[in-house]
């Protein structure tokens, strides 16, 4: 590991050293089903969106089946959304009036 001393006589170490041991990581994929072909299958993150409202009922999730094209919509529990925000899901936070 590469290290080196600022000027305030703190060692640090270089981004490439920091980084040198990492592996790649495998892309997240999440199951989902469609409501009207029952297709199942698995979406990646940027494939679905998070909608994040003022309460459950207004908190949700959204793609579009890869079987037969429907806009699916359905709603989302504090661990759905701690999973999807966790896998990268791109998230909209609802203003409410």
């Amino acid at each position: 590991m590469s290290e080196s001393v600022t000027t305030s006589g703190v060692r640090g170490i270089s981004v490439a050293s920091a980084f040198s041991g990492m592996r790649s990581v495998a892309p997240v994929v999440f199951r989902a089903g469609c409501p009207h072909c029952r297709g199942r299958f698995e979406l990646a993150a940027g494939a679905l969106r998070l909608a994040i409202g003022g309460s459950s009922r207004t908190t949700f999730y959204s793609f579009t089946c890869p079987e037969c094209g429907a806009a699916v919509r359905k709603p989302a529990g504090e661990r759905v959304v701690e999973l999807l925000t966790g896998g990268g899901v791109r998230t909209l936070r609802l203003q409410m009036p």
